[in-house]
């Protein structure tokens, strides 16, 4: 079974630091690609983060927000918070300076010095309550098994389309396959009436009609091309079917590629139009495929 690389995952537990939260947004790309938006006080523990991420998510570009709401009772202190003094002092003094130099009447209240997003910050040097690492772990690990088990699910939806477009290939490739024959027989027939029409009642040399029709049997001939299509369709399948712990969507990708390949090929070859037409339809059904395995992990 298949995976998508789209998925949201989240996941909290209570530590005597606070409640920590953390969700998790997954996108598709070629590689694991993670962000972090952390505070300050957990960004140290990023690279870990991102090895225990690597155990849940091979490819997909992941969004992680890691957010700590301090227990009840916790100071400004213990979270690393302070007031910036000097700028709260700058305020009130341009607040006098606007009272006295303009006329304007009142004096700044609470609210309108905490409308100024500076005047509470970070204080890196205050005394703070660590998260114990398994702690972290656990949250981070569980909020992942949750995007996992989104990957899963949407990627079930995912492999009913796949084996859909599949389906709809074989089942053209096997109307090219009962196409192919009539050409050579139309071709004959066709060469056997232009040459006797310019021979002008002289007999046909059936040796080198034969000859001629020998020739374009060999530069017609698509049958390599059907095997190998049916062949790429047949381990599309098995990939799909393979234990969903292994990526498989580069494999998928290089499929697609070869399809597309083949069915260029057996299009330059075709020489008629009910094939022409169902090449068409072939490589409308791979193009989709290829963009539906770009969200394969």
């Amino acid at each position: 079974m298949i995976r998508s690389m789209t998925g949201f995952g989240e996941a909290e537990r209570a530590t005597e630091a606070g409640t920590i939260r953390v969700e998790i947004r997954t996108v598709n790309h070629r590689h694991l690609s993670v962000n972090f938006r952390t505070p300050t006080s957990l960004a140290k523990w990023e690279p870990q983060m991102r090895d225990w991420l690597r155990a849940h998510l091979s490819r997909g570009h992941a969004n992680v927000a890691v957010r700590l709401e301090p227990a009840a009772g916790t100071s400004a202190a213990a979270v690393g918070l302070k007031l910036d003094e000097e700028r709260v002092q700058a305020y009130l003094a341009l607040f006098g300076e606007l009272r006295d130099r303009f006329g304007v009447g009142g004096d700044p209240d609470l609210a309108q010095l905490l409308r100024f997003s500076d005047v509470i910050v970070r204080d890196d040097e205050g005394v703070r309550i660590e998260v114990p690492a398994e702690d972290l772990r656990a949250v981070v690990e569980d909020a992942a098994l949750s995007t996992s088990s989104m990957r899963e699910d949407e990627g079930r939806r995912l492999q009913a389309d796949l084996e859909g477009r599949i389906a709809a290939i074989d089942t053209a490739l096997n109307a090219i396959a009962e196409l192919a024959p009539t050409r050579l027989t139309a071709e004959r027939d066709r060469l056997r009436g232009a040459v006797a029409e310019l021979a002008a009642g002289v007999a046909v040399n059936e040796d080198r009609l034969a000859q001629e029709i020998a020739y374009l049997a060999e530069r017609w001939d698509i049958n390599e091309e059907l095997v190998r299509f049916r062949s790429h369709n047949e381990l599309f399948r098995e990939l799909m079917a393979a234990d969903a712990e292994e990526p498989v969507g580069k494999r998928l990708s290089f499929l697609v590629q070869e399809m597309h390949r083949e069915a260029n090929t057996i299009g330059s070859k075709a020489n008629h139009a009910g094939i022409a037409h169902r090449v068409v339809a072939i490589k409308e059904e791979v193009e989709r495929l290829r963009e539906q395995v770009e969200n394969v992990e």
